[in-house]
C-alpha cells in the first residue's frame, strides 16, 4: 500500500512511524519535516498528504503535529478526506470501521513507539462496516464534501 505520511517536526515518533510503515511492506511517501526542503508547516504538509490520498496517488496517510489536532483539521478540509485523531487502538479501529476514515492522524506529544505500533496494527486490520448504517452515514460525509461550495 503506498502511504503518505506528514510531520511539522522531525521527532522520534515520527522518524519511527516512517520505519515502521516500511517494515510493514508499505511505499512512504513522506512530507514536511520528514522530507529535507519541504514546508514542515503542519497545515501545509497535512494538506499535502490529504490530497494524495483524495487524488488516489496515495491509499491511505498519516498526518502528525504535536496535539494531532491541527493536522487532523487540515486534512479533513480536502475533499474526500476522512481523517481520525486516534489516540488508542480502540479509536483506531473505529474510525476505519465506522467512519471509513483514510487519514490517521497523531499526536507527536503523546504517542510513545509501543502505543504507535498498537494503533496501527488496529488501523490496518480493520476495514469499513458493511452495516448499511455506516454506510449511509459515510455517504452523507461524502454529500458534505459536495455541497461545500454551495451557501
Amino acid at each position: 500500500m503506498r502511504i503518505s505520511v506528514s510531520s511539522d517536526m522531525d521527532e522520534p515518533v515520527a522518524r519511527a512511524l516512517v520505519a515502521e510503515l516500511r517494515e510493514r511492506g508499505h511505499e512512504v511517501l513522506a512530507h514536511g519535516a520528514l522530507r529535507d526542503g519541504d514546508d514542515a508547516a503542519w497545515a501545509v504538509c497535512s494538506e499535502a498528504a490529504a490530497r494524495e490520498v483524495a487524488a488516489g496517488t496515495a491509499d491511505q496517510a498519516v498526518v502528525c503535529c504535536w496535539t494531532g489536532t491541527g493536522a487532523s483539521i487540515a486534512a479533513n478540509k480536502v475533499p474526500g478526506v476522512r481523517a481520525a485523531l486516534c489516540t488508542d487502538a480502540y479509536t483506531a479501529d473505529g474510525a476505519r470501521r465506522w467512519n471509513d476514515a483514510n487519514v490517521l492522524a497523531l499526536g507527536l506529544r503523546l504517542t510513545s513507539e509501543p502505543l504507535l505500533r498498537e494503533i496501527l496494527d488496529a488501523w490496518f486490520a480493520a476495514g469499513p462496516s458493511p452495516d448499511a448504517d455506516d454506510r449511509d452515514n459515510v455517504a452523507h460525509v461524502g454529500r458534505l464534501d459536495l455541497n461545500r461550495a454551495a451557501p
